[in-house]
């Protein structure tokens, strides 16, 4: 057999193909959808919910991704909740997907059937119910909201409380800055967060705050503690009567116990401070005991100063009770209440300068300022014309004057001692009044008056090799007088008056008895010397 393929020629014949069974008549065209108004509102509800629903019912998934994704991107920009909430823009944005989803979705779900459910009503009333998902998505974003906010002020509230911790130590002038940031903090709290868990803590928080910033006075730094106090006494003025309540005069008591410590320790120091201290503690706190304190504290400052008067020191007495009552004049001027009170302590004040000039001159005078010696004798001479002690006192002035030029002078304090056994001439060979002081044994002065047919000596006539004679023309009459002087070394200054501008001139003499002294006043011309 050969493997060629039968063919007709061989009697074999290939049948034809069965024809295709029939089948099924095609279907006709659907029948339009009747527009239904009910389902055009479960759509548009549907699409409200922002989950694309309405869409996903009409099997367009196209928009119903459009939908997915706004509410994506909402729900992205949204979380996790912020204090400041969605940005406006977003939220008006996705109000319009929307609006713009349940207005097409209705236009689209009017002649379009649903795949489910079957009944439109039933789907109306799923996208009433859907519609809570947004509203309660609303609600718990407010709340999360709303503890975000409430996180953020209690943030606020530590980070006040760390400004303040962190100055505790800190001296009041450096820590002020951080203060006053703190306190504003506080007060923003209080005032536009009242009702916030941070608002609620402030009366604690502002406890603290005053113990912080008094820190100075529980440690007894009185004068370290009076400007924090001060400042305390303005937080009143910001911050809510309810979040200070006692605390708003908390500083008042510690205040005045401050100026009256401060000051009293500073009056007791010589500081010219306590005047602004005690000041400030009659005028602001005038009724209080503290104010009572000061003015003790004043009188005895007075009392222990003029004590001293009689001390080692006397002329450091004398200008402390000078200093004093000048000082207590200036808060009595500013203390009205206590000024009748302080001007009486001023008064004795004076007295006790008045009374301590004396000592103090005889203590300069010992101690070799005769300068001072000379003026607060001078002083005292002059301003108590009826004091058992005035006469001295012009002896003592003598002696200083004196001694300015002949410091050997003031060695020996001059006692009101006068006369003596021997004669001393003095007689003005020259054309001023002079005066004529002299101390030792004895203390006085006398005044001669001008020779009227005198001049001065040149300065080469007192050089004469032949030897310089003044009082020694014969055809003179030269002004004299005579005092009485004891044995001893005596001391003389000639000082001319008048206005005469010669230089006074100083002798010492040893005297003896049986002897007859004469001293003689010239001036020499040109240097202007009186000898």
């Amino acid at each position: 057999m050969s493997g060629d393929v039968p063919g007709p020629a061989d009697g074999f014949v290939v049948p034809p193909m069965p024809p295709r069974p029939p089948g099924p008549p095609p279907a006709p065209p659907a029948p339009p959808v009747a527009p239904d108004a009910v389902r055009a509102l479960a759509v548009a509800l549907l699409n409200l919910t922002g989950l694309g629903l309405g869409y996903a019912l009409l099997r367009r998934w196209v928009w119903a991704a459009v939908c997915w994704a706004a509410t994506a991107v909402l729900l992205v920009v949204a979380l996790p909740a912020d204090p400041d909430g969605v940005p406006a823009g977003v939220l008006a944005g996705y109000a319009v997907v929307l609006g713009a989803a349940a207005a097409h979705g209705a236009v689209a779900g009017l002649r379009s059937r649903l795949s489910w459910p079957g009944s439109a009503p039933v789907a109306a009333l799923l996208g009433l119910v859907l519609l809570a998902v947004p509203a309660g998505g609303g609600v718990l974003y407010g709340s999360a909201r709303d503890e975000a906010t409430e996180q953020m002020l209690l943030d606020r509230l530590q980070h006040a409380d760390d400004l303040v911790k962190a100055r505790a130590d800190q001296p009041f002038v450096t820590a002020q800055p951080g203060f006053r940031d703190a306190l504003a903090a506080y007060a923003d709290l209080g005032h536009r967060h009242p009702g916030s868990r941070a608002a609620h803590r402030l009366p604690d928080r502002m406890a603290v705050y005053y113990r912080t910033v008094a820190a100075a006075y529980p440690q007894r730094k009185y004068c370290e503690a009076i400007t924090p106090l001060e400042f305390l006494r303005t937080v009143p003025r910001s911050m809510r009567e309810q979040d200070l309540g006692t605390l708003a005069t908390w500083p008042d008591s510690r205040l005045a116990d401050s100026l009256y410590g401060c000051g009293a320790n500073e009056l007791s120091g010589g500081q010219t401070g306590w005047t602004g201290h005690f000041g400030e503690l009659l005028t602001t706190f005038s009724g209080s005991a503290q104010a009572a304190k000061a003015e003790l504290a004043v009188k005895s400052a007075v009392d222990r100063a003029a004590k001293d008067v009689g001390g080692g020191d006397p002329c450091a007495a004398v200008s402390r009770l000078s200093g004093l009552g000048a000082q207590i004049r200036t808060v009595a001027s500013t203390a009205q209440a206590q000024a009748a009170t302080l001007d009486k302590d001023a008064d004795r004040a004076d007295r006790g300068v008045a009374s301590g000039t004396y000592p103090c001159g005889v203590h300069q005078y010992r101690t070799g300022s005769f300068d001072s010696a000379l003026t607060s004798m001078n002083k005292f001479v002059r301003d108590h014309p009826h004091d058992a002690n005035r006469a001295r006192a012009q002896k003592i002035a003598i002696a200083a004057e004196i001694a300015q030029t002949v410091p050997a002078a003031g060695k020996k304090l001059p006692t009101t001692d006068s006369g003596g056994s021997i004669q001393v001439t003095i007689k003005n060979d020259s054309p001023d009044d002079i005066e004529v002081l002299y101390t030792g044994p004895v203390t006085g002065s006398v005044t001669v008056r001008a020779c009227g047919s005198c001049s001065a000596y040149s300065f080469g006539a007192t050089l004469a090799l032949g030897g310089f004679h003044p009082c020694s023309d014969s055809g003179k009459d030269y002004p004299q007088r005579t005092i009485s002087l004891p044995p001893g070394t005596t001391y003389f200054l000639h000082k001319p008056r008048g206005g005469s501008i010669a230089s006074p001139a100083s002798d010492t003499a040893q005297l003896r008895s049986g002897y007859i002294y004469t001293e003689c006043a010239y001036t020499k011309k040109g240097l202007g010397a009186l000898s």
